[in-house]
């Protein structure tokens, strides 16, 4: 089914703001096949932001586990923690990968424009850090979080919020006191003004999302900085800050040959390469698939190749 920004949100003339799409949510539970378990708990009270965690089914209650900060996808303005499909996503890759996951709701536009995502994700990764000496408020990171092994994960704006959090990261003046091992992006919401590579002429009729749908996005959530070449959105424009300067080792970018996307998550991973960041970024793309094509089905072969691939990420120390 092909996305257009009217097919996602509408603003009515009196302000209202529309969904059209039904949203399917999952409860919290103990899921009955792998174990995993899941709670919400408020990460910024004065905003009522809320993060879904996630424990996997313990075998050595002693041992620490790595942690996984992840940030939903849904183009800043749908979707969130509680939505099935990321539940379940969050719930295979906390059991496969033996992980403890956060799992943020920052808030969406139009609603609340960017920065506000942002703020939200950042501040939800601080109070994350603030666990790192075992006395946090939530004794699940306390008790079993690994602070020597944190992870950022996202998909579409998800992980857009990825890198530019990590990004932050590498920089002292947020005052983010964590240190990130690795990012995994998956089909990342990047953009830009000019065209690259085969966005110009990319057949619409392969495309999940085409290129008219993601010019529209970023001057709709972003109206104090309409521009698609705003470094949050375009890491390689002219204006960027330097991505040697990105606060992780690793970085893992999965694309799909039929998202209109993709050439810009392979000029990213090539760009840090270029960049003097010292660390390692790998790319994997995912054949015959487009944008977000896991979220249709979590179960099929292709689903079960990337999640493996995650997986295989998070566990590699």
């Amino acid at each position: 089914m092909k996305s257009s920004k009217q097919e996602v949100v509408r603003v009515h003339k009196d302000g209202h703001v529309e969904r059209p799409r039904p949203e399917v949510l999952t409860p919290l539970s103990t899921d009955p096949i792998t174990g995993v378990s899941s709670k919400d708990v408020v990460v910024v009270p004065e905003l009522n932001i809320i993060a879904r965690l996630f424990l996997p089914k313990l075998t050595d209650p002693n041992k620490n586990l790595a942690v996984l900060v992840f940030f939903h996808g849904g183009g800043f303005v749908i979707n969130t923690p509680f939505t099935t499909t990321y539940h379940n996503l969050v719930t295979k890759l906390v059991s496969e990968a033996n992980v403890v996951a956060v799992s943020v709701d920052y808030r969406k536009a139009p609603e609340h424009p960017i920065p506000a995502a942002y703020e939200d994700s950042i501040a939800a990764l601080k109070w994350v850090a603030s666990h790192s000496n075992g006395d946090g408020p939530e004794p699940w990171l306390n008790n079993h979080a690994d602070f020597q092994r944190v992870f950022l994960g996202g998909s579409n704006s998800g992980a857009n919020i990825a890198h530019n959090l990590a990004m932050a990261a590498g920089n002292p003046e947020p005052g983010l006191s964590i240190g990130l091992l690795g990012i995994a992006l998956v089909h990342p919401y990047f953009w830009g003004s000019v065209p690259v590579e085969s966005e110009a002429v990319y057949p619409d009729e392969k495309a999940t999302i085409d290129r008219g749908f993601v010019d529209e996005i970023w001057p709709f959530i972003c109206p104090s900085n309409p521009d698609n070449d705003d470094p949050r959105v375009n890491p390689m424009a002219e204006a960027a800050p330097s991505l040697a300067g990105l606060g992780c080792k690793r970085v893992l970018v999965c694309v799909a040959e039929n998202d209109v996307m993709k050439d810009r998550g392979r000029l990213y991973s090539e760009a840090l390469r270029r960049s003097g960041w010292m660390g390692v970024v790998e790319i994997f793309e995912t054949l015959g698939e487009g944008h977000g094509f896991y979220s249709r089905d979590l179960e099929s072969e292709k689903s079960e190749e990337l999640i493996q691939r995650l997986v295989a990420f998070y566990k590699d120390k």
